[in-house]
């Protein structure tokens, strides 16, 4: 396995504020109903307070679009800064440390990073009970406020791909990614490259 960046908290969070951003930029809306957030939450981990309705879904469509709204601005530290402390003022975040005995690394998360998240301490910003949006948004602004102080803002890029707006965050090393995971982007952008050099050859 790869060294970690960043904390592995912090790496997990930060794909899952991706994953965000990306679910109506793709092939339309994927978080359309509670179900979908369900799956959505399971698959990167969240645990929590669920209330798994309407009001619930529509409030983290909105943190989605503050999300977008970072990433947007992301090549402008001090706009993405203000936008962040302005999330984490928001959410009220409170941080604290706690374990998940219930979250065995036979989850999906947990096999993805191969790492046992039974013995783990992770750092917590709201509380347990507080409203799904909050604590989704307090830990997605800390982990950007992570890379801030990192000075690694830029590794938030959107997807160079001419016809895709999806977002992707640069966990290489290099920050050498230029497209997004969400569909082809890459290999399209590859094949249409070598097309242009074979017509321009002829």
């Amino acid at each position: 396995m790869s060294q970690l960046l960043f904390g592995h908290d912090t790496e997990l969070t930060l794909r899952s504020a991706c994953a965000l951003v990306n679910s109506d930029r793709v092939a339309g809306e994927q978080l359309g109903a509670p179900r979908d957030l369900e799956a959505f939450l399971d698959e990167y981990g969240w645990t929590g307070r669920r209330d798994r309705d309407a009001a619930e879904l529509r409030s983290v469509h909105r943190l989605r679009r503050r999300l977008g709204a970072i990433w947007a601005v992301a090549d402008d530290e001090e706009k993405t800064v203000e936008l962040v402390n302005a999330l984490l003022r928001d959410t009220r975040a409170t941080p604290w440390l706690t374990r998940h005995p219930e979250f065995a690394s036979s989850t999906v998360a947990g096999q993805r990073n191969g790492l046992d998240r039974q013995t783990e301490w992770h750092l917590h910003l709201t509380a347990a009970d507080a409203p799904l949006w909050q604590r989704m948004g307090a830990e997605i602004a800390m982990a950007l406020a992570d890379l801030i102080r990192a000075g690694e803002l830029r590794r938030l890029k959107v997807c160079a791909a001419p016809d895709c707006n999806a977002v992707l965050i640069d966990l290489s090393r290099n920050r050498s990614r230029r497209f997004c995971d969400t569909g082809n982007c890459g290999n399209r952008q590859h094949v249409a490259a070598y097309r242009e050099r074979r017509a321009k050859a002829r």
